[in-house]
């Protein structure tokens, strides 16, 4: 608080408030991170390589998704994602498929394994989620 008040003298308190707020948020967050790249990594995982799980199984119309849409949805750069994509499907996780029309585009889905990592882990992440936001 000391900091905080140090560093705002001329904003009022309720600005001040809203600051030790939001700075004691970013501190939950941040352990959150850790404690979530933590758990994913007990399943060999990475928070990117979840990310990409979940955002293919949280399509509720669809039942896979091209990596052009999988960058936009996360916001990830092209070589990473394509690294990514491709040991997610050398480990099982994903399946590549080729488009029927196009043949130069792919569609990734969810394999059986993926699907069953996916929930055999989310309870344990939603648990983590609450642990630490919960304090």
């Amino acid at each position: 608080r000391a900091m905080v008040e140090k560093y705002t003298a001329g904003f009022s308190n309720q600005q001040r408030d809203t600051i030790q707020d939001a700075l004691a948020t970013m501190r939950k967050a941040s352990v959150l991170v850790r404690e979530l790249e933590t758990y994913f990594a007990g399943y060999n995982l990475s928070q990117l390589r979840f990310l990409i799980l979940i955002v293919i199984d949280r399509e509720p119309e669809r039942t896979n998704l091209s990596p052009h849409e999988i960058a936009q949805r996360l916001d990830v750069s092209r070589p990473v994602l394509t690294r990514t994509l491709k040991k997610l499907v050398d480990e099982g996780l994903l399946l590549s498929t080729d488009d029927t029309v196009d043949k130069r585009s792919k569609h990734l889905s969810l394999t059986k394994d993926g699907s069953t990592l996916l929930a055999a882990l989310m309870p344990g992440y939603f648990a983590t989620i609450d642990r630490v936001m919960g304090k």
